[in-house]
C-alpha cells in the first residue's frame, strides 16, 4: 500500500495591508479544512468588509489540492483571482484561504499593476502566516518507568517524536511519531531498554511539522 503523502499547509490566518497607488489592499490567508468552511468564512469577511471596491479570493482545498476556486470579484478577468491562486501554488500550500480586500484610491493600476498588487498581496498573507508540514504520523502508546524515562525522550528527540506525557506511578505516554520512523523509533526503545519497553499503535493522524525545504 502506497505511503500517504505529506502536504503542505499555514501555520495560522494572518493578515497585512498594502498601499499601492493610494489603493488599500489588505490579504488574509486562512487555515482551513473544506470547501464549506471557505465559503463561510468568505460570507463573514464579505459582511465585514461590505464598503469595500472588491473582495476577491482564492483557495485550495484536499491534500493534492483537488479543490481550486477563485474570483475577480469585478476586477478586469485574471488580475485577481488567478495572480492570487498561481502564489498559493508558488507557495505549494493547500487547505488554504486568500482573500483580498481592495479600497481604491483613485488611481488605476493597470492590469499589470492590478497582477503585481494582488500576487504581492496573497504572497506576503501567506509569508504571514507562516507553512508547515502536514506529516502523516502514527500514534504510540508507551507505559515508561521513571528511570528509563531519560533513555525513552532521547530515543523519541533523535526520531522527531512528539511525547504526550501523563505522570502517575508511572509515565503513561502517546508517542506520535512520522510514518518511515516507527519501526525505527520502537526498535530503539525496545533495545535501549533491554526489551522491557515496548509500544503499540493506537491510531494515525495527519500532524503539523515545521516545514523544511531539504525534507
Amino acid at each position: 500500500m502506497d505511503q500517504p503523502a505529506c502536504y503542505r499547509t499555514v501555520k495560522a490566518s494572518a493578515s497585512i495591508e498594502l498601499i499601492i497607488n493610494k489603493s488599500r489592499f489588505i490579504g488574509q490567508c486562512f487555515p482551513i479544512s473544506s470547501e464549506s468552511e471557505a465559503l463561510d468564512k468568505l460570507a463573514v469577511l464579505r459582511k465585514q468588509y461590505w464598503d469595500a471596491t472588491h473582495n476577491c479570493y482564492a483557495y485550495s482545498v484536499g491534500k493534492k489540492g483537488e479543490i481550486a476556486r477563485f474570483s475577480d470579484d469585478g476586477e478586469p478577468g485574471g488580475t485577481a483571482g488567478m495572480p492570487m491562486m498561481d502564489a498559493l501554488r508558488g507557495a505549494g500550500v493547500t487547505d488554504v484561504l486568500c482573500v483580498v480586500t481592495r479600497y481604491f484610491g483613485g488611481i488605476l493600476l493597470g492590469t499589470g499593476g492590478l497582477v503585481r498588487a494582488y500576487s504581492k498581496s496573497c504572497s506576503e498573507a501567506i509569508q504571514a502566516a507562516g507553512i508547515v508540514r502536514m506529516a502523516p504520523c502514527d500514534l504510540i502508546a508507551f507505559d515508561v518507568p521513571y528511570h528509563q524515562w531519560a533513555i525513552f525522550q532521547q530515543e523519541a528527540r533523535k526520531q522527531g517524536a512528539i511525547l504526550s506525557p501523563e505522570y502517575g506511578e508511572r509515565i503513561y505516554c502517546v508517542a506520535t511519531v512520522e510514518k518511515g520512523r516507527t519501526k525505527t523509533f520502537m526498535d530503539a526503545v525496545y533495545n535501549e531498554s533491554a526489551g522491557t519497553l515496548t509500544g503499540r499503535c493506537i491510531g494515525s493522524e495527519y500532524r503539523p511539522l515545521e516545514d523544511h525545504e531539504d525534507r
